[in-house]
């Protein structure tokens, strides 16, 4: 297999023994972009103007302040904020109450479903979306894919690297579930799909198994007995269900 720029990170990540190589794309990209704009890149007009208007979210929000670079948090916030506080005094000119008729009821329970109804509303939940750091990942995930598939299609080594990796967690195994529609042929599908179904039961049964043992080793009458692969049982079920790395420690800039 002839690697490149874009088939090395993803060769990597299916030979890191993972629980979901993706959940290892998606961290190395997080970091990667955290450690960008708090490092110099704060300073770049032109990536000032983008955070200014994108901003972050919570998580990411998170992984900043824990950085360590508080100077360049403040200088992305001072800029980010006043961008902000301008868009929010437009989005309230531009509210107004909207008046109760027969349709309240279906407009409460859209709001408990977590649809907006207010144009107000809409701009906040479509601020809580937006991140600098999220479609940095997002706008590099869609290429990881295409390059999956594009690998599983032509290259034998890294289809026998696929077929034994652990599997994937479940967000990032339906995404590519449903890539998979779109980039193989009927062919290809026929092979690929049994395959990744297989992965998937079989990694997942034996996580099953890892955090049944956990449980069983805490009873006394096992405390003898060896914990095998559950000692790390409880953090990769919970990557398995919903990505991510539970038991990750706090990622600080190298001072």
């Amino acid at each position: 297999m002839k690697e490149n720029i874009s088939t090395i990170p993803l060769t990597d990540a299916f030979s890191a023994d993972d629980e979901c190589p993706f959940c290892y794309l998606e961290r190395e990209a997080e970091q990667h972009a955290v450690s960008f704009i708090l490092g110099s890149a704060y300073m770049e007009d032109d990536i000032r103007e983008e955070t200014d208007a994108v901003g972050f979210c919570r998580h990411h929000f998170k992984m900043m302040y824990d950085y360590g670079n508080r100077l360049g948090s403040a200088l992305i916030l001072s800029t980010h904020l006043k961008k902000l506080n301008q868009e929010l005094r437009e989005a309230c000119e531009k509210s107004a109450p909207q008046k109760t008729g027969i349709f309240r009821r279906k407009k409460h329970n859209a709001a408990a479903a977590g649809n907006a109804r207010t144009p107000l509303g809409a701009w906040v939940r479509k601020k809580e979306q937006s991140c600098y750091v999220c479609d940095h990942f997002r706008t590099i995930y869609s290429l990881y894919l295409d390059t999956f598939f594009d690998l599983y299609r032509k290259s034998d080594e890294f289809r026998s690297i696929f077929e034994n990796c652990k599997g994937f967690c479940l967000p990032h195994f339906g995404d590519l579930i449903e890539a998979a529609e779109e980039k193989l042929n009927d062919a290809h599908k026929e092979a690929f799909y049994p395959k990744v179904f297989s992965l998937m039961q079989e990694h997942i049964d034996r996580v099953q198994r890892d955090v049944s043992w956990f449980v069983e080793k805490n009873d006394y009458r096992n405390k003898d007995k060896d914990w095998k692969n559950a000692a790390d049982s409880i953090q990769r079920a919970m990557q398995k269900c919903a990505g991510g790395y539970p038991a990750d420690g706090i990622f600080k800039a190298n001072l």
